[in-house]
């Protein structure tokens, strides 16, 4: 069971107080068994508050928890785990990188090679439990695979994918949040312009997308069945897919998506 583990983010950014969220919110989970790292601590302050374990100290952290979680930046997590190594225990533990480029077999040259190492990447909807994690593994038998997944479905829904498509599923999921709120802050734009106050366009962009969302995951369609459902012959909606189509609406997307996965392969 997941509520029974000690768990341990070293390094809490945003990516890691969003995961310390969700799990906060899980039925069962008790605060006293998180510890977040932060090199300045003063901005976790109201996790202590809660009865979350606040430190600047990784190496306690580590040595005391069942799962590590390492939240820092790609270039940083050698040097924590050159930190942290020694106290770590390849029998007991299990490690979990959420940076973004760095294999396995990176973390290997540091890691004992029969530590059960796991890379996720989550977004930050696991603040609120509806985060997307791809993951993968290594040395992992079944239990401890279900383990992970539990903890990652506690802030969201898990996918299991290969190593090799973990950058591109950083691109769709964790980037891909950031590319949907910018198309929902177009749409808010627009909305104001056709006359409705910010605050109400706000509110009727945001359902208008969480139903997109919901219509396509509960009748499990593809996009553009859905479409076909809204465009009537010479309706307004098919005038302007169209529009939004002649000044490159998808292709843009397409190219966007893409450019982020060449600046992660060129790490």
């Amino acid at each position: 069971m997941i509520t029974d583990k000690k768990i341990a983010i070293i390094g809490c950014g945003n990516l890691g107080t969003s995961i310390a969220n969700g799990l906060l919110e899980t039925q069962g989970f008790v605060a006293k068994n998180l510890t977040l790292t932060k090199r300045s601590i003063g901005s976790l302050s109201s996790y202590s508050r809660l009865g979350v374990t606040i430190s600047s100290d990784n190496i306690t952290a580590a040595q005391e928890a069942d799962l590590v979680i390492l939240g820092v930046k790609p270039y940083n997590v050698t040097p924590i785990l050159n930190e942290i190594n020694e106290v770590l225990n390849p029998r007991k533990q299990i490690i979990i990188s959420l940076a973004t480029g760095i294999s396995l077999e990176e973390m290997y040259k540091t890691l004992d090679s029969q530590t059960v190492c796991f890379r996720a990447m989550p977004n930050i909807a696991a603040d609120i439990q509806e985060s997307i994690t791809c993951i993968c593994q290594k040395n992992a038998n079944p239990e401890q695979i279900e383990l992970i997944e539990k903890l990652f479905n506690s802030i969201g829904f898990t996918q299991t994918i290969d190593e090799n498509l973990m950058e591109a599923a950083t691109v769709l999921g964790a980037c891909g949040i950031a590319y949907v709120l910018r198309f929902m802050r177009a749409m808010i734009q627009g909305g104001i312009q056709i006359g409705f106050d910010s605050v109400t366009a706000s509110k009727i962009v945001n359902q208008t997308v969480k139903g997109a969302a919901e219509l396509m995951i509960q009748k499990n369609m593809h996009p553009e069945a859905a479409i076909d459902k809204v465009t009537t012959p010479k309706g307004c909606t098919i005038v302007g897919l169209n529009e939004m189509e002649h000044q490159g609406f998808s292709s843009a997307m397409v190219r966007g998506v893409i450019a982020s996965y060449e600046k992660i392969e060129k790490h």
